[in-house]
């Protein structure tokens, strides 16, 4: 029987009668006539026993008829649809046509399911009035002439479009409305928009698909046989997906509406991993479970496999990657810029107590995340003379000629908000050759010249914060910042003239936030973009630059601000260093005809800084002056900036002043990495709106009291510490106390933060254990601590501490008469992925830098947030946290940063606290063996050295720890304060952060997707 002219009618709810087969559409194979069952799967977005319950219960009503024209079951409800199949008016086709009212997502899935029947569609086209019709072959190329084959057809097409009927698509009405540019007049934008005109669908079948699809298409591997590994990649390029089309609409609004843009510029970004992240705030973690399992995958196997992104080290890069999750998260049009490290800082190995840096090889496997755009490319300069030419008006022209010169390709990293349409952008600068390989270099027998030049270009991005100690490390960070701000400014430039045709809305569209000196090159390059390039007088373009950029700052030790020989500036780069001299010498000349400063003041303020090794570039002035916004980092910093390190600005402009205390992300820092907690919060307050509003935490201090509700609290403590013990005894083999004190301390490994302190105390708690009796030992708090933390590669006395805690480990560890009362931990190459174990099954945090030396820290509220107790000074942001959560819920200790300067200049003739010189002794005479590697520690300690007070703070910081034992033996007490501590949080998070930002400085306001008219 032919199929010309079979019509399938029906509605949303027709009922099936007649024949069918299980196996779908079965063509005839092409030898004997049989039969061949072809392999056939359940209907886009829904279950194999979903279609086959709809068979038996809705199958719609198959006519076959001599006429071909269509006929409907009349509903009046815009629900009815008609299939027809053609075999008459082609003969290579059998043509398909589906009258059905247009909706969203219908092209495409009538193409999967064809798809699914093994069915190839050569063609299809929408007619106005007639449907769709699709041009298909079965998969031996022929056309399907059998009527039985298409009476399957019809009915499993009937299935899915019942289906579509009773459940929506989602549409995408930004990617129609508001498209990037005009398009060429030969392209079918109903039909481009047609094809992608719905949401990728979140069912766990729709989920399923989309992993197979991507094992076999784009991992090119069997879906019968594919690893752990393998299922990572592929379920993350199937978010991705779905981040993608978030990440297209969003920019595409944007650009539509021509907001502000605000741009943050960091040579770090410590993002940690991004699977469960997205997963979080695409609200699609629960249906990526069920569809991993159903596949035979368990998610927290597959999350495993991701490698944490080595674009950070340290507070700096994860603050950067909290305030884009915040951004996303608030809808502001907003994007971030910084460097696609090839390896990172270092991936740090721990060899007999010894640090060991290696290569962190992160992107060997690939990275699913980024979208690498190599049509997004600029060249950037380096080294070379400036000459000067005069125009036809008499203005001179400066033109840079370059001595070598490189191009920065984009890498995007779409970074989604919480629960909100709104994607926005990281975008990485990779450093590429000009020319990739030099032929005629090669066939002279030249092999390494002829890749000289793709060497020297990746090097740029090779590592993060190369050694400096060398004249070529410190002109390759020089070139690292330079390529990154240079890269980006002209990025900006460019996508801001695509829609204005003059400069002068460029302040009213464009916010840039230095995060730090290391941007401070932005300032140059812009004045030379827009003057050099651009044909701007110097007026104008400063006046444009002070506008557009802010800066925060990080540190109160004068050491730490950034400075460059002016020597290495010129030969690197030349232009910028004339405009950085012009910047200076207008500067000096305000300063003294405007504010009547002169002298060694005005040497003091001046840019460049003279000193006996030559002339010096301080980065972090000409971040001030050329900035309409200075920012501190907590209060006590802001606060010290002003009295110390920018007195002297601070006293001229004072108005340029402000404090944006730190906060983290609540998503990833507490929703995300302790779900038992996360779902007891919601539970108690109700809601889980916290979750974007963190003030709402204020809510549990209300059951801080409540018996059951502390039951509840210490059960959730003691499942997070499981898991950090889990982890520690994949270190170590060591089964932990569960009974002892979680006691950490996880950060960047400096002096200043004191690890050596905290060391020095547990040195001296390992020997008083040593001295007791049986019975004394009974009374002992038990104690497990944990220290993790990286030291900069030629930081010589940070390494020194790093292999003193790993000897007094060592001693301790193995002493059979200290056994489970005391166990010292070093935990290697500290990152993200780790932390969030960590930080959530501490119960005490050691937050104990000196006073007055810690901008702000982050951690501290990250493990609040836990409920993890503070032992600490009051510096940094301890001051405001304590201010929230009430000092009676911490253990402080320690000097205030008002009484560090005249102890310093006291220190010499301090007489130290007995216990503390024990302590040292401890060290000095070998105990731990390595006496004469620590003997540079000893010293550092010792006398005027002392710079960051160990002795003075050391006996305070004993009774604190002491306090700390006397609690931990009142567990109701200590549950208390542990809910008071997450109760105080809520404002540490970085959404408010990131508000204050947007409405003190940058200008910028939410600008959230709506559904156009």
């Amino acid at each position: 029987m032919s199929t010309t002219g079979m019509i399938v009618a029906g509605t949303s709810r027709g009922v099936v009668s007649g024949r069918r087969r299980s196996g779908g559409a079965l063509p005839r194979s092409a030898a004997g006539g049989q039969r061949r069952p072809i392999r056939t799967r359940a209907p886009l977005r829904e279950s194999t026993t979903n279609v086959a319950s709809r068979r038996r219960t809705r199958d719609p009503t198959v006519a076959v008829a001599g006429s071909v024209g269509p006929s409907k079951t009349e509903r009046g409800d815009g629900n009815e649809f008609a299939i027809e199949l053609d075999n008459a008016s082609n003969p290579e086709f059998t043509v398909v046509t589906v009258d059905i009212a247009d909706k969203p997502g219908l092209l495409i899935l009538l193409s999967s399911t064809f798809h699914d029947m093994n069915l190839s569609v050569e063609k299809a086209e929408y007619v106005q009035g007639a449907g769709i019709k699709f041009w298909i072959k079965d998969e031996e190329d022929r056309k399907i002439e059998d009527a039985e084959d298409g009476e399957n057809i019809k009915q499993y097409l009937s299935i899915v479009l019942s289906k579509l009927m009773s459940s929506p698509s989602k549409p995408r009405p930004f990617a129609q409305a508001y498209a990037e540019a005009p398009q060429p007049d030969h392209l079918n934008r109903e039909l481009l928009y047609g094809l992608l005109d719905s949401y990728l669908k979140n069912d766990v079948v729709s989920i399923q698909e989309s992993i197979v699809h991507h094992v076999e298409f784009t991992l090119a591997r069997s879906r019968y046989k594919f690893d752990t590994r393998e299922a990572y990649f592929a379920a993350a390029h199937s978010l991705r997906d779905r981040l993608i089309e978030r990440w297209n609409d969003t920019q595409a609004w944007i650009k539509h509406k021509d907001p502000k843009r605000v741009y943050y510029l960091s040579m770090e970004f410590l993002m940690g991993r991004t699977f469960l992240n997205a997963l979080h705030n695409l609200g699609v973690m629960q249906p990526y479970q069920h569809a991993l399992s159903g596949l035979g995958y368990d998610m927290e196997k597959v999350q495993q496999a991701e490698r944490d992104a080595a674009l950070g080290n340290g507070g700096l890069g994860r603050l950067a990657s909290c305030f884009l999750d915040s951004m996303a998260t608030l809808n502001l049009p907003a994007w971030g810029y910084g460097i696609r490290y090839e390896y990172g800082m270092f991936r740090q190995v721990v060899s007999e107590g010894f640090q060991k840096e290696q290569p962190d090889y992160w992107l060997t496997f690939g990275y699913p995340w980024e979208i690498q755009r190599p049509h997004v490319a600029y060249p950037v300069k380096f080294y070379g003379h400036v000459s000067v030419h005069e125009s036809q008006d008499g203005r001179q022209n400066f033109v840079w000629n370059a001595g070598e010169e490189v191009t920065a390709v984009a890498y995007d990293n779409p970074i989604p908000g919480f629960k909100t349409p709104s994607t926005i952008n990281l975008r990485l600068w990779a450093a590429k050759p000009c020319q990739e390989f030099d032929l005629e270099a090669f066939n002279t027998g030249d092999y390494v010249s002829s890749i000289i030049d793709k060497q020297k270009a990746e090097t740029i991005t090779s590592v993060l914060y190369p050694d400096d100690k060398t004249f070529e490390g410190k002109e390759l960070r020089l070139k690292q910042q330079h390529f990154m701000v240079s890269a980006t400014l002209q990025d900006i430039v460019r996508r801001y003239k695509e829609q204005h045709e003059t400069f002068d809305a460029f302040p009213e569209k464009v916010a840039m936030q230095l995060n730090d000196t290391h941007p401070t090159l932005g300032i140059p390059e812009l004045m030379r973009i827009l003057m050099d390039e651009n044909h701007l007088g110097w007026t104008r373009s400063w006046e444009i630059t002070t506008k557009v950029f802010s800066f925060t700052n990080h540190t109160v030790l004068p050491e730490a601000l950034e400075q460059w020989p002016v020597s290495l500036v010129e030969k690197l780069l030349p232009r910028h260093m004339q405009i950085i001299y012009d910047i200076n010498w207008r500067f000096v000349q305000e300063l003294e005809q405007n504010h009547g400063i002169s002298g060694d003041k005005l040497g003091s303020m001046s840019i460049i800084l003279d000193t006996e090794y030559g002339k010096m570039v301080r980065m972090a002035y000409l971040a001030l002056v050329a900035s309409h916004t200075v920012n501190g980092v907590a209060a006590i910093h802001s606060k010290l900036i002003k009295e110390t390190i920018f007195k002297e600005f601070h006293d001229i402009w004072p108005e340029k002043f402000q404090n944006k205390t730190n906060g983290v992300t609540q998503r990833r820092w507490l929703a995300q990495c302790n779900p038992p907690l996360n779902r007891l919060i919601t539970e108690t307050l109700g809601t889980e709106a916290w979750i974007t509003h963190l003030d709402l935490l204020k809510g549990l201090a209300a059951h801080a009291e409540d018996e059951t509700f502390q039951q509840k609290w210490a059960e959730v403590k003691v499942e997070a510490k499981a898991k950090l013990a889990s982890l520690l005894k994949d270190l170590t083999g060591d089964d932990l106390n569960m009974d002892a004190i979680f006691d950490v301390q996880v950060k960047r490994i400096h002096e200043y933060k004191r690890q050596f302190m905290n060391i020095l105390s547990v040195a001296l708690r390992y020997d008083r254990i040593k001295s007791m009796t049986e019975k004394e030992k009974e009374e002992v708090v038990p104690r497990v601590v944990i220290i993790g933390g990286k030291a900069a590669p030629g930081y010589d006395m940070a390494k020194r501490i790093i292999k003193l805690i790993s000897a007094v480990s060592e001693t301790v560890n193995n002493d059979p008469d200290v056994g489970d009362l005391l166990k010292v931990y070093f935990v290697p190459d500290y990152n993200v992925s780790l932390a969030e174990v960590i930080v959530p099954g501490s119960d005490l945090n050691q937050q104990i830098s000196t006073a007055g030396t810690e901008a702000s820290g982050t951690s501290n509220m990250k493990f609040a947030m836990n409920g993890s107790l503070i032992i600490g000074t009051m510096d940094g942001a301890n001051v405001e946290i304590a201010e929230e959560i009430g000092e009676e819920n911490m253990f402080i200790f320690g000097v205030g940063a008002q009484e560090v300067p005249a102890l310093r200049s006291q220190r010499e003739y301090l007489q130290v606290d007995p216990q503390f010189q024990h302590a040292v002794n401890l060290i000095q005479n070998g105990h731990f063996g390595w006496a004469d590697y620590f003997s540079p520690l000893i010293e550092s300690i010792t006398g005027s050295r002392d710079w960051y007070l160990l002795a003075n703070d050391f006996e305070s910081y004993l009774d604190a720890q002491e306090r700390v034992d006397q609690e931990w033996r009142d567990k109701a007490s200590w549950t208390r304060k542990s809910i008071l501590s997450t109760a105080g949080s809520g404002k540490f998070s970085s959404d408010r952060t990131i508000h204050e930002y947007a409405e003190d400085i940058w200008g910028v306001e939410p600008l959230p997707p709506t559904i156009p008219e």
